[in-house]
């Protein structure tokens, strides 16, 4: 399994990290659409490549074709909209708030999946790229579904330590060369 060579390439150092991992991927909760579309859309928004590529191919495996595509949705759509959402909460100028934001966003609005799974991804990834208003946005959809804050809490948990991860082995990487 991947996840057990992702886990072996931590370093002692970051043991926490590797109980981590194991514990939210392996012991999660989560149904296994929402669980290994939050594992891909992360392991994507973390910019690791040693990250997506130990995990992708079981998150390949775990989804249908339509959630794989979607969860890559969810990362590539939410890329965009943390910057722009983030900057327009971190100007000064209210004005900005008031302006259209003129981006294509369609895949929220029809992402192929359930709306929560999609929601939830989006959520996990806003995490990893800090933008609060985004965070908001998507818990208030969540919320409004029905999803209680555990689940919620689950995605982030997941977002958190593959950020983790993947800046731990990251560093690793740039120290070893």
């Amino acid at each position: 399994m991947a996840l057990d060579e992702l886990k072996s390439a931590i370093p002692d150092y970051a043991k926490d990290l590797r109980l981590n991992l194991g514990s939210v991927i392996g012991n999660s909760d989560l149904p296994q659409q929402q669980l290994w579309g939050t594992v891909l859309a992360c392991a994507i928004a973390s910019r690791s490549p040693q990250v997506l590529r130990e995990l992708e191919p079981e998150a390949k495996d775990r989804l249908s074709p339509e959630a794989y595509t979607a969860a890559k949705s969810a990362a590539a759509i939410m890329a965009m909209n943390n910057v722009f959402y983030r900057t327009r909460h971190l100007l000064s100028d209210p004005e900005y708030g008031t302006m259209r934001a003129g981006l294509r966003m369609n895949v929220i609005g029809n992402p192929g999946v359930e709306k929560v799974d999609f929601e939830l991804w989006s959520l996990a990834v806003s995490a990893i790229n800090g933008c609060g208003q985004c965070l908001d946005s998507h818990e208030q959809v969540l919320r409004k579904a029905g999803v209680d804050r555990e689940t919620i809490q689950e995605a982030f948990k997941i977002a958190a330590v593959l950020q983790a991860v993947a800046a731990t082995l990251d560093a690793e990487a740039h120290l070893a060369v």
